[in-house]
């Protein structure tokens, strides 16, 4: 049944058009369709925005290629605030532990001993392998100065790695993919950069334009179905009339925005599923995850999701279960990924934007509060165990909440400089600022342009002044060089080499001599045989 006087968009509540139409309306809804469409929004480039060109260029293409490293970094976000002390316990002063939460304490008779002093409940016995087989380290007491109790707000800290006092809407890792892909929006890089599943509204990913640079979707059955289709929407099923017709139109749009779907289904045909999930949905994120990392599709970022964790009332009624999914999830990811020989090449991290309050409440639950512990999972980590010092029961803050003794944002820089192998400048310029590394056990041994040039182009900034840049890079050998710089709209400025170089050290200065430069962000791209690099510079107005 058709009724050809109502287009099925995405606006608003359904009207009874017939079983069939009302279940497509429900698929097809305003916000499912506008996020789906957040796919184009984060890869390429709003759809109806600037034109894409080049999505295979050259030069960033080669730039994956030569990446110094294939790991792999997955976020595990624990949405709604995780209660720390009923998952890492302080069995050292059980008896303080009990007195402030006797309705929902982990027993003492299901708790797993970790070390002398910490343990973890029963229900995550599934990491018990990890910890045992050196795959898991504990972050103790990680939070932030001035705790903000807000979801949203906390969200947003903890996704844009800024101070509490500062509203900032670009991600950290939004802010690291703009230094690895200045140019990323007239020229994307051949594969997805960034995976994020669930949690739409996290600015993760953000760029400093409110553009997300990863491809997002609300469920991982969005994904799949890309994944196993390589589009989104069926454009074969479709009712026979004139509404079908508009539809399919709008559908076929949709789908060709997906510049990454064909990417995504090859790397999901060419890998399986090699461990047991059970349902619930972060089982079934990182079994989508674990599939395109083994397929390989070349993404080295992605985002999961769990939701569930405010929990204000019955604490114990679902946060057991909670975490046994994320304990039974983990375990089951490894496995997978071992069957593919790629478990060695991916951390896992857990973060949630704070802890609970370390007093249970009236309704048997537990409220906001600040500090708590932070996971990291992987054969990476050298070894598993504690580290940082776990905050003190008997010293609580005015509130009557933990105190934080490990800033997240040391986690993050020792994650970026040590497993993804960012050099520690750039790792301080995407932080905003220099945070002290954490001995995680990570490690990545990389080169600088001062000594010994890794395989590629090494090369770096030096600015005189807000208008005059230096460009220094290493040739690994001699070829025939192109520097060029270029507008965020991928239009050229200046061609400020073109010749042959000798293997070695060159540097070239970009100063714009006559007319006016607008201020603002700009790339200069490195060419040299097949090889090329590109950076972003910022340059202050002239004339």
């Amino acid at each position: 049944m058709c009724d050809h006087n109502t287009f099925n968009l995405p606006v608003g509540s359904a009207l009874e058009h017939g079983a069939a139409h009302e279940q497509d309306h429900i698929r097809q809804s305003r916000r499912n369709f506008l996020r789906s469409i957040g796919i184009t929004g984060g890869v390429s480039l709003m759809a109806g925005g600037m034109p894409l060109t080049a999505l295979k260029g050259a030069f960033l293409e080669m730039a994956l290629a030569n990446s110094p490293t294939d790991r792999v970094l997955v976020l595990i976000r624990l949405k709604g605030g995780n209660d720390g002390l009923n998952t890492i316990i302080p069995v050292f002063d059980y008896g303080t532990y009990q007195s402030l939460r006797p309705g929902i304490r982990v027993p003492s008779a299901n708790i797993l001993p970790l070390d002398s002093a910490f343990g973890m409940p029963q229900w995550m016995g599934d990491l018990s392998p990890l910890w045992q087989e050196g795959r898991m380290k504990v972050v103790h007491g990680v939070g932030y100065p001035d705790q903000n109790l807000s979801h949203f707000r906390s969200s947003d800290i903890w996704a844009s790695a800024s101070d509490a006092n500062v509203l900032d809407e670009s991600g950290w890792l939004g802010r690291l993919l703009v230094e690895q892909y200045p140019d990323y929006l007239t020229n994307p890089p051949a594969v997805p950069p960034a995976v994020q599943i669930g949690g739409v509204g996290n600015i993760t990913f953000m760029d400093n334009d409110n553009v997300n640079l990863s491809v997002s979707v609300t469920n991982p059955d969005d994904l799949a179905e890309i994944a196993r289709l390589g589009q989104l929407y069926d454009i074969d099923v479709l009712p026979d009339c004139f509404h079908g017709e508009q539809l399919g139109y709008l559908r076929v749009v949709a789908n060709s925005t997906f510049i990454y779907a064909q990417a995504i289904k090859d790397a999901y045909d060419n890998s399986t599923t090699d461990a047991t999930y059970q349902d619930g949905a972060l089982w079934q994120q990182l079994a989508l995850v674990a599939r395109l990392i083994k397929g390989g599709l070349g993404t080295k970022l992605y985002m999961v999701t769990l939701d569930g964790f405010d929990t204000h009332a019955g604490q114990n009624n679902n946060h057991p279960a909670l975490l046994a999914q994320l304990a039974g999830a983990v375990n089951a990811f490894y496995n997978d990924l071992a069957a593919g020989d790629r478990d060695g090449d991916v951390l896992c991290m857990t973060q949630s934007e704070f802890g609970r309050r370390p007093e249970q409440n009236a309704s048997q639950g537990t409220d906001h509060g600040a500090a708590a512990p932070l996971f990291l999972f992987g054969s990476g980590l050298n070894g598993s165990g504690f580290v940082g010092t776990a905050p003190s029961l008997q010293n609580l803050d005015n509130d009557g909440n933990l105190q934080f003794s490990t800033d997240f944002r040391r986690v993050y820089a020792t994650v970026l400089e040590n497993w993804l192998c960012i050099d520690a400048a750039t790792v301080d310029g995407v932080m905003g600022q220099t945070f002290s590394r954490l001995p995680l056990g990570l490690d990545c041994v990389t080169t600088g342009i001062a000594g010994d040039a890794a395989p590629g182009i090494a090369h770096e900034v030096r600015y005189i002044s807000g208008r005059q840049v230096v460009i220094a890079y290493h040739l690994p050998s001699a070829a025939t060089v192109r520097v060029e710089v270029f507008n965020m709209l991928g239009q050229p400025v200046a061609t400020l080499v073109n010749a042959y170089q000798s293997q070695g050290r060159h540097e070239v200065q970009f100063s714009p001599a006559n007319g006016w430069l607008p201020a603002g962000q700009y790339v200069y791209r490195i060419s040299a045989g097949r090889s090329a690099v590109s950076r972003s510079i910022r340059m202050v107005g002239q004339r």
